[in-house]
């Protein structure tokens, strides 16, 4: 998007204009969530891959959004988003 605008070829004498138009593409995922088990009282890590780097993500659980807290980390880097669940209870299924 940063590279859309007009673009000028001059020769000193003349000059063309072109307009640049740059369609965004949606971010898909490469890489699905998958189902994690995880023992009472250890972390949980669910993983997924998009196909744009730093696309704007949101954790949920079920209507929830998650924030970044002592239970919950969130890590972005490049197209790899996690999720990390600390001290896993039952009520965290």
């Amino acid at each position: 998007e940063a590279d859309a605008g007009e673009y000028t070829c001059d020769t000193g004498d003349q000059q063309t204009t072109a307009a640049v138009l740059v369609k965004a593409l949606p971010v898909l995922f490469k890489h699905w969530l998958k189902n994690e088990e995880v023992e009472e009282g250890c972390t949980a890590m669910l993983h997924c891959e998009l196909t744009k780097p730093s696309a704007p993500v949101e954790w949920r659980k079920g209507d929830t959004v998650l924030q970044p807290s002592d239970k919950y980390e969130i890590r972005q880097e490049g197209t790899r988003v996690e999720l990390f669940i600390y001290d896993a209870e039952a009520q965290d299924a």
